[in-house]
């Protein structure tokens, strides 16, 4: 037999949501077995700055290639790296 879920209650505010669900289990209130996956297409990935060292003649490669594309070299680094890493996956 199905367990009974509890009501999810009405909140004034997130800050008192957020309360309420450090202290409740989530399962008494949502059948999460009937949970779908959430798809959000607008997000922007997260991304982080790194510091790569590469020999000047080599930058200034990439940024003729980037130039010929009319795009920024940095850009055309990315996709790049990430053509290569969807080819070796």
């Amino acid at each position: 037999m199905p367990k009974k879920l509890k009501p999810v209650p009405r909140f004034a505010s997130e800050a008192k949501e957020r309360k309420f669900w450090e202290s409740h289990d989530s399962t008494d209130y949502v059948d999460w077995s009937r949970a779908e996956r959430a798809i959000f297409p607008n997000l922007k990935p997260s991304t982080t700055a790194i510091s790569l060292r590469l020999p000047v003649s080599l930058l200034d490669q990439i940024k003729i290639a980037a130039n010929k594309r009319d795009m920024p070299y940095q850009s055309l680094i990315k996709a790049w790296l990430s053509e290569q890493v969807d080819r070796k996956s």
